[in-house]
C-alpha cells in the first residue's frame, strides 16, 4: 500500500501534546532539548505547562509544532515504520516535511520557523488583520463574495482545506463585512478565527520579503522523500525551487484539497498524520473518501498504523 506522511500546521498545538509518546520514546524529549538550545527557551516546558497564550504566540507555536512532527516521524522510524512515497504538510507543516525528508537541517528548521512566525506577526499591526472559516460554500462562491465585499481592502480565500471548508483572510474590517455576506450567499457558518495574522494573504508580502532574505542562510537540499508543495501542488526539482516555494507559500493560498487530490492521483491510498491532533486526518477523510487515514501522536495510535 502506497502511503503519504502528512504534517499539521498552526492550530494543532495543545498543552500536553506529545507527552504520551515522550514517556515511551526518549527521542521526543531529546529533540525538544535540541530545539530549546537552538531557540534559547524551554520549548518542552512551554508545550507541557503553557500558558496556552504563550504557546499560541506564532513565534513559539511554529517551532513547537515542527519539533512535534519531527519527533513523531523519528518515533515512526524507530518503530520500523515503512518509508512513505510522499510527504506533505499544511502551511507550517511543509517545513516539518522538509526537515523529515532531509531537505533542511533540524536546528536550522527550528530557528527558521521561529523567525517566520515573527515576520508574520510583525507584518500586520495587532487587531488589524484576521481570518475566518467559511463552512458550506463552494470555493468559487467564497472567492466571489470576497471580491464583492473587499471594498478596497485585502480579502482572500487562503486555505482550501476540504470540500465546503475554506478559510478567508484579510483586513479585520473586511473579515467583519464578509461574515454576514457569506451567510447570505448560503454558508452554513462563517466563524471568525482567534488569530490576528491574515496568513497566506497579500498582507503577508512584507513577511515574504524578509523570509526570502532569511532563507538564503539555510542549507537547503533536495528532499530524499518527495515533498509536495502547498503553493503550486508540485514537487521541487532543485534546492532553489524548494526555497522559492516556501517564500511563495507565505502570501499564497494553501491548496490542500488539490494537494490531496494530487496524491490520490499518484496512487496514495493511506495517509498518516505525524504530529499532535487529527486536524489533517479530518480534512483528508472528506477529500479522499475511502482512503485509510490515521495518526501517530500516541503509542496506541502508533501501533494501529504500523
Amino acid at each position: 500500500m502506497s502511503f503519504a506522511m502528512v504534517f499539521p500546521g498552526q492550530g494543532s498545538q495543545a498543552i500536553g501534546m506529545m507527552s504520551a509518546l515522550a514517556q515511551e520514546f526518549s527521542v521526543v524529549r531529546e529533540l525538544y532539548t535540541e530545539a530549546s538550545d537552538a531557540l534559547g527557551i524551554d520549548l518542552w516546558g512551554l508545550t507541557q505547562e503553557g500558558p496556552i497564550e504563550d504557546l499560541s504566540m506564532t513565534e513559539n507555536t511554529q517551532p513547537a509544532l515542527l519539533v512535534a512532527g519531527v519527533a513523531a516521524w523519528r518515533v515512526w522510524q524507530e518503530s520500523s515504520g515503512a518509508i512513505p512515497a510522499i510527504m506533505a504538510g499544511h502551511s507550517l507543516g511543509e517545513y516539518t516535511a522538509l526537515v523529515c525528508a532531509g531537505a533542511i537541517p533540524f536546528d536550522q528548521g527550528v530557528t527558521l520557523v521561529r523567525d517566520r512566525g515573527r515576520y508574520m506577526q510583525n507584518a500586520v499591526p495587532e487587531g488589524q488583520g484576521g481570518m475566518a472559516a467559511i463552512i458550506g460554500l463552494d470555493d468559487d462562491v467564497v472567492s466571489k463574495v470576497c471580491a464583492e465585499v473587499a471594498n478596497g481592502d485585502v480579502l482572500q480565500a487562503v486555505n482550501f482545506n476540504a470540500p465546503g471548508q475554506v478559510v478567508i483572510a484579510g483586513s479585520a474590517a473586511a473579515i467583519e463585512r464578509a461574515a454576514p455576506a457569506m451567510k447570505q450567499a448560503g454558508a452554513k457558518r462563517a466563524l471568525a478565527l482567534p488569530v490576528s495574522i491574515p496568513a497566506h494573504s497579500a498582507l503577508m508580502s512584507s513577511a515574504s520579503e524578509k523570509l526570502a532574505a532569511r532563507i538564503q542562510e539555510v542549507d537547503i537540499k533536495l528532499p530524499t522523500i518527495p515533498v509536495l508543495h502547498n503553493c503550486n501542488v508540485s514537487f521541487a526539482e532543485t534546492p532553489e525551487q524548494v526555497a522559492q516555494n516556501l517564500v511563495t507559500q507565505l502570501d499564497s493560498p494553501v491548496l490542500w484539497v488539490a494537494s490531496v487530490e494530487r496524491m490520490l492521483n499518484d496512487g496514495i491510498n493511506k495517509y498518516v498524520e505525524s504530529g499532535p491532533g487529527k486536524v489533517l486526518s479530518g480534512m483528508i477523510k472528506r477529500i479522499a473518501k475511502g482512503s485509510q487515514v490515521g495518526c501517530i501522536d500516541t503509542p496506541d495510535a502508533l501501533k494501529e498504523q504500523l
